[in-house]
């Protein structure tokens, strides 16, 4: 039975200390990599833990806390966040001995998996990106959203409170009963832990710092990413909506986009089983 606690692991990754989660086959089977979205709360587990036992049949699969997130490092990056990611993944794959891996990444984890292709390209094999991060541009929609604003309205607050989260919550979903008060108070409590709150503050500077804004406009790069990449959109996402989407669908050289009704930001939950299937048949052919 896959556990938290029997796939947490911890591995050196440049300067850095990472936590991730692994299973699944390994030595011949193909890696998997997913990298988390951003918000308060959140981590590998909390974006994948449950979609990690269906990847593990069939890859090497790992889920990784970014830094600033999680039980990873938080330090204050020394470069665009998304490169600063991206790099440590790459280090931590070097770590491991992995050379090249298959992509999931949502959101935040979007933006590093795109800069992971464009820096890091010999590492990658395929991508997967979900409602990504930088790699969209809203063209019919307001900026920022709704669900980056409910964002802000958390981390801006001087006294966060569980209702600050449970409206952030709420514009991750298509549905509003799944987020639960169960989730409410795991998501909240994860939040409010000082070193969390420490590296959501220092992830946030980086995105402010006029100095590497241009580095995180992915989109403006989007033509030079050689891989097979599926972009994939909940039809309701008020975190990074659909219209998004059509830059990198007309830009990417070999994409392609599938879009899932009656679903928000959160794919892999709320179209959990045709999310898992559409993954591992994108990664398998």
């Amino acid at each position: 039975m896959i556990t938290y606690e029997n796939t947490s692991r911890t591995a050196r990754a440049g300067h850095l200390t990472l936590h991730f989660h692994e299973a699944g086959p390994q030595g011949e089977a193909p890696v998997l990599i997913l990298l988390h979205g951003g918000g308060p709360g959140a981590s590998a587990w909390s974006n994948f833990g449950r979609n990690l036992p269906f990847f593990a049949e069939r890859f090497h699969t790992l889920l990784v806390d970014q830094p600033c997130y999680g039980k990873s490092d938080k330090p204050e990056p020394d470069r665009d966040y998304f490169t600063f990611s991206a790099d440590a993944i790459a280090a931590l794959m070097d770590e491991l001995g992995i050379e090249k891996a298959h992509f999931i990444g949502n959101s935040l984890g979007g933006g590093a998996a795109v800069r992971m292709s464009l820096n890091h390209p010999d590492k990658v094999d395929k991508l997967l990106l979900m409602g990504p991060g930088g790699i969209s541009v809203n063209l019919f929609s307001a900026d920022p959203t709704e669900g980056i604003s409910r964002l802000f309205a958390f981390s801006l607050a001087p006294e966060p409170t569980r209702e600050h989260m449970r409206a952030f919550l709420t514009t991750l979903v298509h549905d509003p009963s799944l987020v639960t008060d169960e989730l409410v108070e795991e998501r909240y409590t994860q939040a409010m832990d000082p070193e969390a709150r420490l590296g959501n503050a220092r992830m946030g500077a980086s995105f402010a710092n006029p100095a590497w804004q241009q580095d995180t406009l992915l989109w403006r790069e989007a033509h030079r990413i050689g891989h097979p990449t599926l972009l994939t959109w909940g039809r309701e996402d008020r975190v990074n909506p659909l219209d998004g989407a059509l830059l990198a669908l007309k830009a990417i050289p070999d994409a392609r986009l599938h879009v899932f009704p009656h679903c928000g930001h959160w794919a892999q939950t709320e179209a959990f089983d045709d999310f898992n299937r559409l993954a591992a048949d994108f990664f398998s052919h």
